[in-house]
């Protein structure tokens, strides 16, 4: 969670410059005075992602000796490398509340992982490692509820939470299982459609002609994702969910 750290670090550090430019503002200073009381707006999005898989390995799952030789290699350990991805999206944003609002934001993001397999022999003698990657092209679909603070001068803080849906457009792409003495070129194919519940905070800086966001937020896939095939890759993992850190930058007028 490098990124989500780094993304914390930025989101502090660009509250605490633009809360004390909003602060010297007077009542003739204040930005988009009526933007509360909107009852819809739209906006676009810019964000960067950091994507993960959370596994659940399958235990003492074995390579087959036509695959490696004459030598009966077992999963030691199989674990994930994440990697950052962009996206970009569209805002519409619906008034529920004085400080509460409906939030739906779809976006099409570009993402990558990589699973890393350790195999060892039985006596530990000989270690091989295999990588995977798995490349995503998401449609993102969030419907999301989000609870604003009381507006100080040109700044305002809020929390957001809520849920989507995720279809994988690079899914029916990737190669799956042969099931032969080839398996070491096989991909790990997974399906192409998810649901996620997600969680996070942001600020709004009011300024002269449209209103400037940032937000981090940690998006949780609920499905098993794995598509289960013959391939001694799939056959090592029984789960795969999916992760994903956002760092959102909006505007909205």
């Amino acid at each position: 969670f490098s990124l989500l750290k780094r993304c914390f670090n930025i989101l502090v550090f660009l509250i605490f410059c633009l809360t004390g430019l909003a602060q010297h503002s007077d009542g003739y200073g204040v930005h988009l005075p009526k933007f509360y009381r909107q009852k819809i707006h739209f906006g676009f999005t810019i964000a960067g992602n950091n994507c993960d898989f959370r596994l659940n390995p399958r235990p003492n799952s074995q390579f087959p000796d036509t695959v490696l030789g004459n030598s009966t290699f077992g999963v030691k350990t199989v674990y994930t490398k994440p990697a950052k991805g962009f996206a970009i999206g569209l805002v519409t944003d619906t008034r529920l509340g004085e400080y509460v609002r409906l939030r739906f934001t779809p976006n099409i993001s570009f993402a990558s992982r990589k699973i890393l397999y350790t195999l060892a022999t039985p006596d530990l003698d000989s270690f091989k490692v295999f990588e995977k990657s798995v490349e995503s092209v998401f449609l993102i679909f969030p419907l999301e509820c989000k609870i604003q603070s009381k507006r100080q001068g040109n700044f305002s803080a809020y929390i957001i939470s809520g849920g989507g849906y995720t279809l994988d457009l690079a899914a029916r792409k990737k190669a799956g299982g042969s099931g032969g003495t080839n398996q070491l070129d096989d991909n790990v194919k997974l399906t192409r459609d998810d649901y996620f519940y997600s969680a996070g905070a942001g600020t709004d800086f009011y300024l002269q002609y449209f209103k400037l966001g940032f937000e981090l937020k940690l998006l949780i896939g609920t499905k098993n994702l794995l598509k289960s095939e013959n391939s001694v890759f799939t056959n090592s993992i029984d789960k795969i969910r999916s992760r994903m850190v956002v760092f959102t930058i909006t505007f909205e007028g």
